[in-house]
C-alpha cells in the first residue's frame, strides 16, 4: 500500500509549508491525482484520516481528490488518445510506439488555510 508513503509525505510537506507560512490551520487540501497513479482513492483517504490527526495544524483538514484523466501519445501517426479504454496499443494506427503524456501524477493543487493572523487564505498551485 504505497498510499500510506505518499500520505506521510503529504503530511511532512504540509507541516513545512504551514512553518513557512505562518499558517496555524489548514481548512483543505485538493489534490490532483492521476487515473493511471495506482493511487486507490478509498485507501488514500483512510491513511490521510489516519495521519492528519497526528499533524495538529491539519487535524480538521477536508482531502479534495480530483482526477487527471490519462492521455497517451502515439509516435508511430502522432495522435493522442485515452489510456484507460486503449492501453500501450494505439486505436488511431495500431502502433506500440507510445508513451503517457499525463495521468501519472500527484499533485497538491490547492490549499485552503489561516495565518496566525486568521485571515483565509487560499494557495493555488504545486509547492
Amino acid at each position: 500500500m504505497h498510499e500510506m508513503g505518499i500520505v506521510i509525505h503529504l503530511t511532512k510537506t504540509l507541516d513545512e509549508f504551514a512553518e513557512e507560512n505562518h499558517i496555524s490551520r489548514i481548512g483543505s487540501v485538493t489534490l490532483s491525482v492521476g487515473e493511471v497513479s495506482g493511487i486507490v482513492s478509498d485507501l488514500f483517504v483512510d491513511a490521510w484520516n489516519y495521519f492528519r490527526k497526528k499533524h495538529p495544524i491539519l487535524e480538521e483538514a477536508e482531502l479534495r481528490i480530483e482526477t487527471i484523466p490519462a492521455v497517451t501519445h502515439c509516435d508511430g501517426c502522432g495522435k493522442d488518445y485515452e489510456t484507460v479504454a486503449h492501453g500501450r496499443i494505439c486505436p488511431h494506427c495500431g502502433s506500440q510506439e507510445t508513451w503517457l503524456v499525463r495521468g501519472n501524477e500527484c499533485i497538491i493543487k490547492e490549499i485552503e488555510a489561516e495565518t496566525e493572523s486568521s485571515e483565509e487564505e487560499s494557495t493555488k498551485g504545486g509547492i
